[in-house]
């Protein structure tokens, strides 16, 4: 009987310990399959690295993997999804397995606290139906001849006066931006009024005004390279003779700028306003062999694909010709998100632009003042001292000294 025993406790001691051995096997297995990369620092992450989104991961995607690699920022386990195969399968994938998720701090910003402790939250996030109706091409139609006129007029106070001069092209585009959707959605027209929200405005949206970098940057590039700005004018010039005097643009001419917009997209690819968004998992996945835990925060960034030589051949060159015809490969090209959150702007955006270009080109030539000027990121990137441009009339050479 003793010997029974003996023989049973040993058996129950074998079974317990090949089970332990089994589930570390599995364990550990489960864990081998995470995305490789590192977590940095406890709690901060690599959230100090990130302050520089582009260079933070191109070394990531040659260190660990050009598909996705995991992270810790903003206290979160993260992976981030890369490359155009990465960008397709989060956007095909929304509310699906993974959702929309806003980081702590930027949800303490823009909303009361007391709003993410309601049931609704998702529901009061999304965008509302008015907005979703504003923002539809159909309606925005109306909205072409009111840009145009606002674009002009803010050209008048603040450029014309200063030919031969120089303008600091991001903070004024800051202030048209403002004054056109003050106008276009709260029907304020009055300076004072506007520049009281501006300053609430700078507080709440800092660094997320996409629409002000994306015209600083385009004026950038059409000061740097004559012959990009030669067919922005040529094209601009054609529309200008087409109108009376007194008339100003309408859908039908937006339609006809399709190489400005060319150079829109090939300004916004190499300087793109916004860098990406977040997402969370809403269910345990697997991506290019790599285990994505369900609750873990993923992040997608432009960075991974809009300088890539896989989809953009010589990269750092500026070529609006890359858009033409069929254009980059699906998903490779995304300043404005892609699937269902999709930025809900992007047309406003696209008429804005371009009618800012049209008033600005048709008037001026753009002569750069500091080529080597430094880009800071706050989250987007921003000329350090303004874009400072110096303004040309059409007669003028362009060779003309800085003096």
């Amino acid at each position: 009987m003793d010997i029974f025993f003996s023989y049973l406790f040993y058996f129950i001691l074998f079974s317990i310990s090949l089970a332990i051995i089994l589930l570390a096997s599995r364990l550990k297995s489960s864990i081998s399959k995470l995305p490789p990369g590192r977590k940095g620092w406890p709690v901060i992450g690599e959230s100090l690295e990130y302050g520089n989104p582009e260079r933070f991961i191109n070394e990531r995607m040659k260190k660990y993997s050009p598909d996705v690699f995991q992270t810790s920022l903003m206290g979160e386990n993260m992976a981030v999804m890369c490359g155009a195969s990465g960008n397709k399968f989060l956007f095909s994938n929304e509310d699906k397995l993974v959702s929309s998720w806003w980081p702590s701090m930027m949800k303490k910003i823009l909303y009361p606290p007391s709003l993410f402790n309601e049931p609704s939250t998702g529901d009061l996030m999304k965008p509302s139906i008015v907005l979703c109706e504003l923002l539809k091409p159909e309606a925005l139609k109306q909205y072409v001849g009111m840009m145009d006129m606002m674009a002009s007029k803010h050209i008048d106070m603040y450029w014309t006066s200063n030919i031969n001069k120089e303008v600091k092209v991001y903070p004024l585009s800051k202030k048209h931006t403002l004054a056109l959707s003050c106008r276009l959605f709260l029907n304020i027209e009055d300076p004072e009024c506007v520049a009281k929200i501006s300053d609430g405005f700078d507080r709440i949206m800092a660094g997320h005004e996409t629409v002000s970098t994306a015209i600083t940057f385009v004026l950038k590039y059409l000061a740097e390279f004559p012959d990009v700005y030669d067919g922005g004018f040529k094209e601009q010039m054609e529309i200008k003779k087409s109108k009376g005097s007194e008339e100003f643009l309408n859908w039908n001419d937006i339609q006809k700028m399709k190489y400005s917009w060319n150079v829109v997209k090939e300004s916004m690819r190499l300087s793109p306003p916004s860098h990406g968004s977040f997402r969370e998992t809403i269910a345990d996945f697997t991506y290019a062999g790599f285990t994505i835990p369900k609750g873990w925060k993923i992040h997608w960034s432009v960075y991974s694909t809009h300088k890539n030589p896989k989809y953009f051949p010589d990269p750092e060159k500026f070529d609006p010709s890359r858009f033409e015809g069929k254009g980059p490969p699906p998903y490779a090209f995304v300043p404005f998100g892609g699937g269902p959150h999709m930025c809900l702007g992007k047309e406003y955006a696209r008429l804005e632009i371009l009618a800012f270009i049209y008033n600005v080109v048709t008037r001026f030539k753009l002569k750069t003042v500091n080529p080597n000027e430094k880009i800071k990121y706050d989250p987007s990137p921003t000329p350090k001292n303004g874009l400072p441009i110096r303004l040309l009339p059409h007669q003028m050479l362009i060779d003309l000294p800085l003096g």
